[in-house]
Protein backbone atom coordinates (compact mmCIF):
# COMPACT_ATOMS: atom_id res chain seq x y z
CA UNK A 1 0.00 0.00 0.00
CA UNK A 2 1.27 3.45 -0.92
CA UNK A 3 2.20 5.64 2.06
CA UNK A 4 1.85 9.41 1.67
CA UNK A 5 3.22 11.90 4.18
CA UNK A 6 1.38 15.17 4.70
CA UNK A 7 2.26 18.39 6.48
CA UNK A 8 -0.44 20.94 7.33
CA UNK A 9 0.46 24.63 7.47
CA UNK A 10 -2.03 26.44 9.70
CA UNK A 11 -4.54 24.83 12.06
CA UNK A 12 -7.32 27.39 11.97
CA UNK A 13 -10.85 26.46 10.95
CA UNK A 14 -9.86 24.85 7.65
CA UNK A 15 -6.54 23.34 8.71
CA UNK A 16 -8.08 21.97 11.89
CA UNK A 17 -10.95 20.45 9.94
CA UNK A 18 -8.50 18.85 7.52
CA UNK A 19 -6.56 17.26 10.37
CA UNK A 20 -9.75 15.90 11.94
CA UNK A 21 -10.89 14.31 8.66
CA UNK A 22 -7.50 12.73 8.00
CA UNK A 23 -7.29 11.37 11.53
CA UNK A 24 -10.84 10.01 11.70
CA UNK A 25 -10.92 8.51 8.18
CA UNK A 26 -7.40 7.11 7.88
CA UNK A 27 -8.57 3.48 7.94
CA UNK A 28 -11.39 4.24 5.51
CA UNK A 29 -8.91 5.70 3.00
CA UNK A 30 -6.63 2.69 3.38
CA UNK A 31 -9.56 0.38 2.69
CA UNK A 32 -11.20 2.29 -0.16
CA UNK A 33 -8.37 4.24 -1.81
CA UNK A 34 -5.42 1.93 -1.08
CA UNK A 35 -3.42 4.83 0.30
CA UNK A 36 -2.01 5.31 3.79
CA UNK A 37 -2.11 9.05 4.52
CA UNK A 38 0.03 10.03 7.51
CA UNK A 39 0.23 13.54 8.97
CA UNK A 40 3.98 13.79 9.46
CA UNK A 41 3.99 17.35 10.78
CA UNK A 42 2.05 20.55 11.34
CA UNK A 43 3.26 24.13 11.28
CA UNK A 44 1.23 26.31 13.65
CA UNK A 45 2.40 29.13 15.91
CA UNK A 46 -0.58 28.81 18.27
CA UNK A 47 0.37 25.81 20.41
CA UNK A 48 -3.06 25.76 22.05
CA UNK A 49 -4.60 24.78 18.70
CA UNK A 50 -2.11 21.95 18.38
CA UNK A 51 -2.94 20.68 21.88
CA UNK A 52 -6.70 21.06 21.35
CA UNK A 53 -6.53 18.78 18.30
CA UNK A 54 -4.54 16.19 20.23
CA UNK A 55 -1.53 16.42 17.93
CA UNK A 56 1.65 14.96 19.48
CA UNK A 57 4.19 17.72 20.30
CA UNK A 58 6.88 16.00 18.24
CA UNK A 59 4.81 16.60 15.08
CA UNK A 60 4.98 20.38 15.54
CA UNK A 61 7.49 21.90 13.10
CA UNK A 62 9.28 24.99 14.34
CA UNK A 63 9.83 26.49 10.88
CA UNK A 64 8.99 25.93 7.22
CA UNK A 65 12.43 24.51 6.47
CA UNK A 66 11.70 21.52 8.72
CA UNK A 67 8.63 20.81 6.60
CA UNK A 68 10.05 21.17 3.11
CA UNK A 69 13.32 19.35 3.90
CA UNK A 70 11.58 16.36 5.47
CA UNK A 71 11.88 13.44 3.00
CA UNK A 72 8.80 11.81 4.56
CA UNK A 73 6.58 14.75 3.58
CA UNK A 74 5.17 14.33 0.09
CA UNK A 75 2.27 16.81 0.21
CA UNK A 76 2.18 20.22 1.89
CA UNK A 77 -1.29 21.58 2.72
CA UNK A 78 -1.48 25.38 2.99
CA UNK A 79 -4.33 26.65 5.20
CA UNK A 80 -2.72 29.85 6.53
CA UNK A 81 -4.59 32.37 4.40
CA UNK A 82 -3.42 35.78 3.26
CA UNK A 83 -0.74 36.23 0.64
CA UNK A 84 2.56 37.17 2.26
CA UNK A 85 3.75 34.25 4.40
CA UNK A 86 1.51 31.79 2.57
CA UNK A 87 3.06 32.62 -0.79
CA UNK A 88 6.59 32.20 0.53
CA UNK A 89 5.76 28.89 2.17
CA UNK A 90 3.99 27.49 -0.89
CA UNK A 91 6.87 28.47 -3.15
CA UNK A 92 9.35 26.93 -0.69
CA UNK A 93 7.39 23.67 -0.84
CA UNK A 94 7.08 23.66 -4.63
CA UNK A 95 10.75 24.52 -5.08
CA UNK A 96 11.54 21.52 -2.90
CA UNK A 97 9.50 19.32 -5.25
CA UNK A 98 6.62 18.86 -2.83
CA UNK A 99 3.05 18.68 -4.09
CA UNK A 100 0.95 21.54 -2.66
CA UNK A 101 -2.73 21.57 -1.79
CA UNK A 102 -4.17 24.98 -0.93
CA UNK A 103 -7.49 26.49 0.12
CA UNK A 104 -6.23 30.06 -0.34
CA UNK A 105 -8.34 31.70 -3.04
CA UNK A 106 -6.71 35.15 -2.76
CA UNK A 107 -3.21 33.73 -3.03
CA UNK A 108 -4.17 31.44 -5.89
CA UNK A 109 -6.12 34.09 -7.77
CA UNK A 110 -3.32 36.65 -7.61
CA UNK A 111 -0.25 34.43 -7.94
CA UNK A 112 -1.48 31.31 -9.76
CA UNK A 113 0.98 31.94 -12.60
CA UNK A 114 3.97 32.10 -10.24
CA UNK A 115 2.93 29.02 -8.29
CA UNK A 116 2.33 27.00 -11.44
CA UNK A 117 5.65 28.05 -12.91
CA UNK A 118 7.44 26.75 -9.80
CA UNK A 119 5.37 23.55 -9.81
CA UNK A 120 6.20 22.84 -13.45
CA UNK A 121 9.89 23.58 -12.98
CA UNK A 122 10.18 21.13 -10.08
CA UNK A 123 7.71 18.52 -11.36
CA UNK A 124 5.38 19.10 -8.41
CA UNK A 125 1.62 18.88 -8.14
CA UNK A 126 -0.55 21.93 -7.46
CA UNK A 127 -4.13 21.41 -6.29
CA UNK A 128 -6.72 24.00 -5.27
CA UNK A 129 -10.24 22.50 -5.11
CA UNK A 130 -10.80 24.04 -1.67
CA UNK A 131 -10.07 27.56 -2.93
CA UNK A 132 -13.53 27.88 -4.48
CA UNK A 133 -16.92 27.13 -2.94
CA UNK A 134 -15.87 25.01 0.04
CA UNK A 135 -17.05 21.43 -0.22
CA UNK A 136 -18.74 21.85 -3.61
CA UNK A 137 -16.47 20.05 -6.16
CA UNK A 138 -16.73 22.66 -8.90
CA UNK A 139 -13.05 22.67 -9.87
CA UNK A 140 -12.85 18.91 -10.26
CA UNK A 141 -16.10 19.06 -12.25
CA UNK A 142 -14.67 21.64 -14.65
CA UNK A 143 -11.36 19.80 -15.00
CA UNK A 144 -12.47 16.17 -15.00
CA UNK A 145 -16.20 16.13 -15.66
CA UNK A 146 -16.99 18.71 -18.31
CA UNK A 147 -14.02 18.45 -20.69
CA UNK A 148 -16.38 17.46 -23.52
CA UNK A 149 -18.05 20.86 -23.35
CA UNK A 150 -17.41 24.40 -24.35
CA UNK A 151 -18.72 26.28 -21.33
CA UNK A 152 -20.72 29.36 -22.24
CA UNK A 153 -21.63 30.55 -18.75
CA UNK A 154 -21.20 30.03 -15.03
CA UNK A 155 -23.56 31.81 -12.66
CA UNK A 156 -23.32 31.18 -8.97
CA UNK A 157 -23.84 32.03 -5.35
CA UNK A 158 -20.27 31.49 -4.21
CA UNK A 159 -20.08 33.39 -0.92
CA UNK A 160 -21.95 31.94 2.04
CA UNK A 161 -21.71 35.03 4.25
CA UNK A 162 -23.54 37.32 1.84
CA UNK A 163 -26.10 34.66 1.01
CA UNK A 164 -26.84 34.23 4.72
CA UNK A 165 -27.24 37.99 5.16
CA UNK A 166 -29.53 38.43 2.15
CA UNK A 167 -31.61 35.39 3.14
CA UNK A 168 -31.98 36.78 6.67
CA UNK A 169 -33.01 40.19 5.34
CA UNK A 170 -35.64 38.61 3.10
CA UNK A 171 -37.10 36.16 5.61
CA UNK A 172 -37.00 38.35 8.73
CA UNK A 173 -37.54 41.69 6.96
CA UNK A 174 -34.60 43.25 8.77
CA UNK A 175 -31.95 45.76 7.72
CA UNK A 176 -28.54 44.95 6.32
CA UNK A 177 -26.82 46.06 9.55
CA UNK A 178 -29.08 43.83 11.67
CA UNK A 179 -28.50 40.82 9.43
CA UNK A 180 -24.75 41.44 9.40
CA UNK A 181 -24.66 41.62 13.21
CA UNK A 182 -26.43 38.26 13.39
CA UNK A 183 -24.03 36.76 10.85
CA UNK A 184 -21.04 37.92 12.93
CA UNK A 185 -22.60 36.59 16.14
CA UNK A 186 -23.16 33.17 14.55
CA UNK A 187 -19.68 33.01 13.05
CA UNK A 188 -20.83 33.30 9.43
CA UNK A 189 -19.06 36.65 9.05
CA UNK A 190 -15.72 37.92 10.31
CA UNK A 191 -15.50 40.89 12.67
CA UNK A 192 -14.19 42.75 9.60
CA UNK A 193 -16.52 41.40 6.90
CA UNK A 194 -15.30 43.59 4.02
CA UNK A 195 -13.82 40.76 1.95
CA UNK A 196 -17.22 39.06 1.87
CA UNK A 197 -19.77 41.88 1.81
CA UNK A 198 -17.82 44.02 -0.67
CA UNK A 199 -17.57 41.10 -3.08
CA UNK A 200 -13.82 40.51 -3.00
CA UNK A 201 -14.08 36.87 -1.92
CA UNK A 202 -16.52 36.05 -4.71
CA UNK A 203 -14.42 37.95 -7.25
CA UNK A 204 -11.29 35.95 -6.34
CA UNK A 205 -13.24 32.73 -6.86
CA UNK A 206 -14.82 33.90 -10.11
CA UNK A 207 -11.39 34.79 -11.49
CA UNK A 208 -10.25 31.19 -10.91
CA UNK A 209 -13.46 29.53 -12.08
CA UNK A 210 -13.82 31.63 -15.24
CA UNK A 211 -10.20 30.93 -16.19
CA UNK A 212 -10.86 27.20 -15.92
CA UNK A 213 -14.28 27.30 -17.60
CA UNK A 214 -13.21 29.44 -20.57
CA UNK A 215 -9.62 28.14 -20.91
CA UNK A 216 -8.01 31.55 -20.75
CA UNK A 217 -6.53 33.67 -18.00
CA UNK A 218 -9.15 35.88 -16.35
CA UNK A 219 -7.27 38.15 -13.91
CA UNK A 220 -8.97 39.47 -10.78
CA UNK A 221 -8.72 43.06 -12.04
CA UNK A 222 -11.01 42.18 -14.96
CA UNK A 223 -13.88 41.24 -12.63
CA UNK A 224 -16.55 43.93 -12.16
CA UNK A 225 -17.29 44.01 -8.42
CA UNK A 226 -20.08 45.49 -6.33
CA UNK A 227 -21.00 44.46 -2.79
CA UNK A 228 -24.23 44.23 -0.79
CA UNK A 229 -23.73 47.02 1.76
CA UNK A 230 -26.26 49.31 0.06
CA UNK A 231 -28.99 46.69 -0.32
CA UNK A 232 -32.25 47.81 1.28
CA UNK A 233 -35.06 45.68 2.76
CA UNK A 234 -37.36 47.80 0.59
CA UNK A 235 -35.65 46.55 -2.56
CA UNK A 236 -35.83 42.94 -1.39
CA UNK A 237 -39.55 43.32 -0.67
CA UNK A 238 -40.26 45.10 -3.96
CA UNK A 239 -38.34 42.45 -5.86
CA UNK A 240 -40.21 39.65 -4.07
CA UNK A 241 -43.53 41.24 -5.05
CA UNK A 242 -42.37 41.11 -8.67
CA UNK A 243 -41.34 37.45 -8.40
CA UNK A 244 -37.62 37.85 -7.76
CA UNK A 245 -35.09 36.80 -5.10
CA UNK A 246 -32.00 38.92 -4.45
CA UNK A 247 -28.59 37.22 -4.37
CA UNK A 248 -24.96 38.24 -4.62
CA UNK A 249 -24.20 36.55 -7.93
CA UNK A 250 -20.94 35.75 -9.67
CA UNK A 251 -21.56 35.81 -13.41
CA UNK A 252 -19.13 34.59 -16.03
CA UNK A 253 -20.03 34.46 -19.71
CA UNK A 254 -18.07 33.57 -22.82
CA UNK A 255 -19.79 35.48 -25.61
CA UNK A 256 -18.95 36.35 -29.23
CA UNK A 257 -18.15 39.87 -28.01
CA UNK A 258 -15.73 38.59 -25.38
CA UNK A 259 -15.57 37.40 -21.79
CA UNK A 260 -17.83 38.95 -19.20
CA UNK A 261 -17.05 38.53 -15.50
CA UNK A 262 -18.92 40.33 -12.75
CA UNK A 263 -19.90 40.04 -9.09
CA UNK A 264 -22.83 42.07 -7.81
CA UNK A 265 -26.23 41.79 -6.11
CA UNK A 266 -28.87 40.80 -8.63
CA UNK A 267 -32.49 39.77 -8.78
CA UNK A 268 -33.21 36.34 -10.17
CA UNK A 269 -36.61 34.88 -10.98
CA UNK A 270 -37.95 32.72 -8.18
CA UNK A 271 -38.40 29.81 -10.56
CA UNK A 272 -34.66 29.63 -11.22
CA UNK A 273 -32.85 26.91 -9.19
CA UNK A 274 -30.44 29.47 -7.72
CA UNK A 275 -33.28 31.49 -6.23
CA UNK A 276 -34.05 28.78 -3.66
CA UNK A 277 -30.46 28.55 -2.38
CA UNK A 278 -30.74 30.04 1.10
CA UNK A 279 -28.70 30.60 4.24
CA UNK A 280 -24.97 29.96 4.00
CA UNK A 281 -25.32 27.46 1.17
CA UNK A 282 -23.64 27.97 -2.20
CA UNK A 283 -24.54 26.80 -5.69
CA UNK A 284 -23.14 27.13 -9.20
CA UNK A 285 -25.16 26.90 -12.41
CA UNK A 286 -23.04 25.86 -15.40
CA UNK A 287 -24.08 25.79 -19.06
CA UNK A 288 -22.16 23.65 -21.55
CA UNK A 289 -22.83 23.19 -25.25
CA UNK A 290 -23.27 19.42 -24.94
CA UNK A 291 -24.46 18.81 -21.38
CA UNK A 292 -26.80 21.82 -21.23
CA UNK A 293 -27.46 23.15 -17.73
CA UNK A 294 -26.17 21.58 -14.52
CA UNK A 295 -26.10 22.89 -10.95
CA UNK A 296 -23.84 21.99 -8.03
CA UNK A 297 -25.09 22.80 -4.53
CA UNK A 298 -23.67 22.51 -1.03
CA UNK A 299 -21.81 24.08 1.85
CA UNK A 300 -19.52 26.83 0.68
CA UNK A 301 -17.43 27.13 3.82
CA UNK A 302 -16.74 25.61 7.22
CA UNK A 303 -14.06 23.36 8.68
CA UNK A 304 -15.42 20.04 7.47
CA UNK A 305 -16.84 21.00 4.04
CA UNK A 306 -13.65 22.85 3.09
CA UNK A 307 -11.55 20.17 4.76
CA UNK A 308 -13.39 17.63 2.61
CA UNK A 309 -12.22 19.44 -0.52
CA UNK A 310 -8.63 19.54 0.73
CA UNK A 311 -8.59 15.84 1.59
CA UNK A 312 -10.11 15.07 -1.82
CA UNK A 313 -7.13 16.82 -3.40
CA UNK A 314 -4.71 14.95 -1.14
CA UNK A 315 -6.21 11.61 -2.19
CA UNK A 316 -6.28 12.63 -5.85
CA UNK A 317 -2.63 13.68 -5.71
CA UNK A 318 -1.69 10.47 -3.91
CA UNK A 319 -3.45 8.23 -6.44
CA UNK A 320 -2.61 10.00 -9.71
CA UNK A 321 0.97 10.13 -10.89
CA UNK A 322 0.43 12.22 -14.03
CA UNK A 323 0.53 15.95 -13.34
CA UNK A 324 -1.87 18.40 -14.96
CA UNK A 325 -1.66 22.17 -15.06
CA UNK A 326 -3.73 24.97 -16.57
CA UNK A 327 -5.18 24.40 -20.05
CA UNK A 328 -4.21 27.95 -21.04
CA UNK A 329 -1.18 30.22 -21.06
CA UNK A 330 -0.98 31.05 -17.37
CA UNK A 331 0.58 34.49 -17.05
CA UNK A 332 -0.11 37.50 -14.86
CA UNK A 333 -1.80 39.35 -17.73
CA UNK A 334 -4.56 37.94 -19.93
CA UNK A 335 -4.02 36.84 -23.51
CA UNK A 336 -3.80 39.99 -25.63
CA UNK A 337 -6.27 38.48 -28.11
CA UNK A 338 -9.02 38.08 -25.49
CA UNK A 339 -11.57 40.86 -25.15
CA UNK A 340 -13.24 41.57 -21.81
CA UNK A 341 -16.74 43.04 -21.90
CA UNK A 342 -17.35 45.90 -19.48
CA UNK A 343 -20.57 47.25 -20.99
CA UNK A 344 -22.49 44.06 -20.28
CA UNK A 345 -26.13 43.41 -21.07
CA UNK A 346 -28.77 42.90 -18.38
CA UNK A 347 -32.25 43.84 -17.32
CA UNK A 348 -32.35 46.41 -14.53
CA UNK A 349 -34.42 47.23 -11.46
CA UNK A 350 -34.71 50.96 -10.65
CA UNK A 351 -36.38 52.35 -7.53
CA UNK A 352 -37.06 56.08 -7.61
CA UNK A 353 -38.74 58.66 -5.41
CA UNK A 354 -40.74 61.21 -7.45
CA UNK A 355 -43.25 63.97 -6.91
CA UNK A 356 -46.79 62.63 -7.13
CA UNK A 357 -47.70 64.85 -10.06
CA UNK A 358 -49.14 64.25 -13.54
CA UNK A 359 -46.58 63.80 -16.30
CA UNK A 360 -43.60 62.75 -14.14
CA UNK A 361 -43.75 59.13 -15.20
CA UNK A 362 -44.01 60.10 -18.88
CA UNK A 363 -40.95 62.33 -18.59
CA UNK A 364 -38.92 59.56 -16.92
CA UNK A 365 -40.06 57.07 -19.55
CA UNK A 366 -38.96 59.53 -22.24
CA UNK A 367 -35.47 59.81 -20.75
CA UNK A 368 -35.20 56.02 -20.67
CA UNK A 369 -36.49 55.74 -24.22
CA UNK A 370 -33.90 58.17 -25.51
CA UNK A 371 -31.31 55.77 -24.11
CA UNK A 372 -33.00 52.85 -25.91
CA UNK A 373 -34.23 51.50 -22.58
CA UNK A 374 -37.74 50.06 -22.57
CA UNK A 375 -39.85 49.30 -19.51
CA UNK A 376 -40.93 45.74 -18.81
CA UNK A 377 -42.61 46.15 -15.40
CA UNK A 378 -43.75 49.17 -13.41
CA UNK A 379 -45.26 49.63 -9.97
CA UNK A 380 -46.09 52.79 -8.04
CA UNK A 381 -46.73 53.56 -4.38
CA UNK A 382 -48.06 56.92 -3.21
CA UNK A 383 -47.25 58.21 0.28
CA UNK A 384 -48.90 60.93 2.37
CA UNK A 385 -46.11 63.45 1.83
CA UNK A 386 -46.89 64.09 -1.82
CA UNK A 387 -44.20 61.69 -2.96
CA UNK A 388 -44.47 58.45 -4.88
CA UNK A 389 -42.17 55.46 -5.22
CA UNK A 390 -41.67 54.13 -8.72
CA UNK A 391 -40.24 50.68 -9.29
CA UNK A 392 -39.20 50.01 -12.87
CA UNK A 393 -37.84 46.80 -14.35
CA UNK A 394 -36.37 47.26 -17.79
CA UNK A 395 -36.04 44.93 -20.72
CA UNK A 396 -32.50 43.86 -21.61
CA UNK A 397 -30.21 46.84 -22.06
CA UNK A 398 -26.62 47.76 -21.28
CA UNK A 399 -24.77 48.97 -18.20
CA UNK A 400 -23.56 52.19 -19.82
CA UNK A 401 -27.04 53.08 -21.06
CA UNK A 402 -28.56 52.66 -17.60
CA UNK A 403 -25.84 54.68 -15.90
CA UNK A 404 -26.32 57.48 -18.42
CA UNK A 405 -30.10 57.47 -18.02
CA UNK A 406 -29.89 57.49 -14.22
CA UNK A 407 -27.50 60.45 -14.36
CA UNK A 408 -29.90 62.37 -16.62
CA UNK A 409 -32.95 61.60 -14.47
CA UNK A 410 -31.07 62.78 -11.40
CA UNK A 411 -29.63 65.90 -13.07
CA UNK A 412 -33.02 67.07 -14.33
CA UNK A 413 -34.56 66.70 -10.87
CA UNK A 414 -37.24 64.33 -12.17
CA UNK A 415 -36.51 61.76 -9.47
CA UNK A 416 -34.23 60.66 -6.69
CA UNK A 417 -32.87 57.31 -7.83
CA UNK A 418 -32.67 55.21 -4.66
CA UNK A 419 -31.50 51.89 -6.08
CA UNK A 420 -30.15 50.36 -9.27
CA UNK A 421 -29.89 46.57 -9.33
CA UNK A 422 -29.37 44.10 -12.15
CA UNK A 423 -31.93 41.45 -13.03
CA UNK A 424 -30.80 38.07 -14.36
CA UNK A 425 -33.35 36.74 -16.85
Amino acid sequence: MKKVGVSILGLGVVGGGTYKILKEHAEFYRATQCVDIVVESVFERNKERVEALGIPPEKLASNIAEVVLDPDVNIVVECIGGVTDAKDYVLDALNAGKTVVTSNKELFCKYWHELERAAKHHNAGLFYEASCVGGVPIIRTLLDGLQANEISSIVGIINGTTNYILTDMAEKKISYSEALAQAVALGYAEADPAADVEGYDAAYKLSILASLAFHTKVPFNKVFREGITDVSPTDIADGAALGYALKLLAVGKNTPAGIEVRVHPAFIEKGHPLASVGGSYNAIFVTGDSVGDIMLYGRGAGELPTGSAIVSDIIYAATHTELHYATFKNTAAPDKNVNFVSDFASAYYLRMTVADEPGVLAKIAAVLARGNISIDKLTQRVSDDGKATLVVVTHMTHEAAVKSAVAKVTATGLAEVNSVLRVIL
